[in-house]
């Protein structure tokens, strides 16, 4: 999703594209090229370094998503994508709270639905007892772990933008279980992603509270050799959840300095590597205030 006139054009001609298959009756088709169109916007927008740009342009391609999903509304695949989409921009660019609320709470409903369509003994997850819960995520096989972790990252943010809701925050354990198993079935899925959200789980709180700092730096380090230092929100992340904790001024403004040294355009990282260079320039220039 670059936002340019040409890319709009091709968008439209697909767009049209699927609308006549439709109309021909050629379903098999139509859910093949709908799946593709989804992935590739996905990356699309994920490659792109121009927040503006997506920032002005993605919500016209949401709505393009949700319009491809109406006609496959079990679609799992397509249930991942939109709700992939939408959990990343309300991170990146939704500063209103309610709005935000708003977008991670459709991410969440549209990733549990992609679970319920795509995985066996799945729906309403949500609604077990942590018992049943870490029961059901016992069974789970490495092919189970794309849409666990679409799930976990998704849910995530949801806790994160419901924050001030004690029932929100009370999900926390199951994510963290979710992504725990996740990274015993597949450690190295999307370069050790996983680990960055286990990184941030162990330092939510102070050691006094329960918050585990060191098994939290593990976590970042580990994140980190993964994915081989392209993924600059793991330095983030690492800077601000752990370093600001211990209060380690040293490592803080390392982490941060590297951030801003790295090249950002990483397949797959660029549009997350781009918000995760001003959010280490935010931090460095508060951080005198901070320590």
């Amino acid at each position: 999703m670059r936002g340019t006139m040409k890319l709009k054009k091709l968008i439209q001609a697909a767009w049209f594209g699927v609308l006549l298959l439709l109309l021909n009756g050629c379903t098999t088709i139509v859910n093949s090229i709908s799946q593709g169109f989804a992935e590739d916007l996905s990356a699309a927008i994920l490659n792109n370094n121009d927040l503006d740009m997506v920032r002005d342009g993605a919500p016209s391609y949401l709505i393009l998503i949700d319009s491809l999903l109406a006609s496959s509304p079990d679609d799992a695949f397509m249930l991942r994508q939109s709700a992939k989409l939408h959990s990343a921009y309300a991170a990146a660019f939704v500063t209103e709270e309610v709005r935000a609320k708003l977008l991670h709470d459709k991410a969440r409903r549209l990733a549990l639905a992609s679970v319920c369509s795509g995985m066996r003994n799945a729906c309403e997850i949500d609604q077990l007892s942590f018992q049943d819960f870490n029961a059901w995520l016992a069974v789970r096989k490495k092919r189970d772990v794309p849409q666990m972790y679409d799930l976990g990252t998704t849910w995530a943010g949801w806790i994160q933008a419901n924050s001030d809701d004690f029932s929100a925050i009370a999900d926390l354990g199951k994510v963290k279980a979710l992504m725990t198993r996740t990274a015993e079935l597949d450690p190295n899925y999307d370069s050790g992603g996983v680990f960055l959200y286990l990184g941030v789980f162990e330092t939510l709180l102070p050691p006094a509270m329960g918050g585990k700092p060191e098994l939290g730096r593990r976590h970042f380090e580990r994140a980190i050799e993964l994915s081989e230092g392209d993924n600059l929100l793991a330095k983030v992340m690492f800077a601000e959840q752990y370093g600001r904790l211990v209060f380690d001024r040293k490592l803080h403004d390392r982490l941060l300095t590297e951030v801003l040294e790295s090249p950002g355009d990483v397949p797959g990282l660029t549009l997350m590597n781009t918000v995760a260079k001003q959010q280490a320039q935010q931090l460095l220039d508060s951080a005198d205030d901070y320590f």
